[in-house]
């Protein structure tokens, strides 16, 4: 099964509106039509998603035998955010994702599904290109995290922090990259290189990284989730270093910002992204924005004015 009506009842009806209820069964008929338009090709089992989960590289990557299959810009695996496939608890664990979907994002600026999740994943944090809804691959994967939850369901109980240390707590200043530099060189680079590119797994580029470059060409893009720097932050304190994550608040903060400051892909047209501006993250690294803030604090904070002058705007509309 691709999605579920069940699922999809429960998240419109939590959201109490009728009109909503209508509309969202219209989309979900609509987009649910498009992807199983032809019968559903038997490669695309839960087992086959979790493989382009884990081995993202070799199976759509750009060094793929057949260029139409080259979906991923970069040689990097969903694996390497989304931890044991998915399956791990705790921070970008993938164990309650289907049950997430369909829902609102402002980065799109309407409603979306696991599909465009995923795609989303795609041309940011791999740097590619959105696969088709009906592809083999996107259904399996679509197949896997829904899999996932109806485990994690089976549980009777949620893990989806489980793991993690306390909550990353934001510090109200700036970045200070001499210190985010320092925690780089003692915490990170051992296992993601003194150049921060990553280590390979092998000779074969299309094998992939063991650890995952952190910057440059085959990291992920500009318009990622991870290019923003409180995002990136609140992984690394629950996650990072990997089995040890014993970082503190300052210490996420301060090597977060000195991560997203290295050169890494760009992504085009960003400037679409959000269509109502005051949604925007205040940590986005792109402009437009709905505020007066420059960019560089955006990116780097301190946040809590750019957060006080929104909850002002709010305040003064109501």
């Amino acid at each position: 099964m691709i999605l579920t009506g069940h699922r999809l009842l429960t998240a419109i009806v939590g959201g109490g509106a009728i009109g909503a209820l209508v509309l969202g069964f219209a989309l979900y008929s609509q987009r649910r039509a498009q992807a199983i338009a032809a019968p559903t090709p038997a490669i695309a089992t839960e087992e086959y998603g979790q493989r382009l989960i884990t081995d993202t590289a070799r199976l759509l990557g750009p060094d793929h035998d057949d260029p139409a299959m080259r979906y991923s810009g970069s040689r990097l695996a969903c694996s390497s955010c989304h931890l044991g496939s998915g399956a791990d608890p705790g921070m970008l664990s993938l164990l309650e994702s289907a049950d997430l979907y369909p829902r609102y994002s402002g980065r799109d600026g309407g409603e979306r599904d696991l599909f465009d999740r995923i795609n989303g994943c795609m041309e940011r944090s791999m740097n590619g290109r959105t696969l088709p809804r009906n592809s083999p691959e996107l259904i399996a994967m679509v197949n896997y995290v829904e899999s996932l939850g109806d485990r994690f369901k089976a549980m009777g109980t949620s893990l989806r922090h489980a793991t993690d240390p306390a909550a990353f707590v934001r510090p109200e200043r700036a970045v200070n990259f001499t210190a985010g530099e320092q925690v780089f060189k003692e915490r990170c680079a051992i296992c993601h290189g003194a150049d921060g590119l990553g280590l390979h797994a092998s000779a074969n580029a299309e094998d992939g990284y063991v650890f995952p470059p952190l910057w440059g060409p085959d990291s992920f893009n500009d318009g990622a989730g991870m290019a923003r720097v409180l995002t990136a932050a609140r992984f690394i304190k629950a996650r990072m270093p990997l089995g040890e994550p014993t970082l503190t608040n300052d210490d996420a903060f301060d090597v977060a910002g000195y991560i997203n400051a290295q050169p890494r892909p760009h992504m085009e047209n960003l400037e679409r992204d959000y269509p109502k501006r005051a949604e925007k993250p205040i940590d986005s690294p792109y402009g437009p924005y709905a505020d007066p803030f420059p960019q560089d604090q955006h990116r780097f904070g301190p946040f809590k004015p750019i957060e006080e002058y929104y909850k002002a705007q709010k305040t003064a509309r109501q």
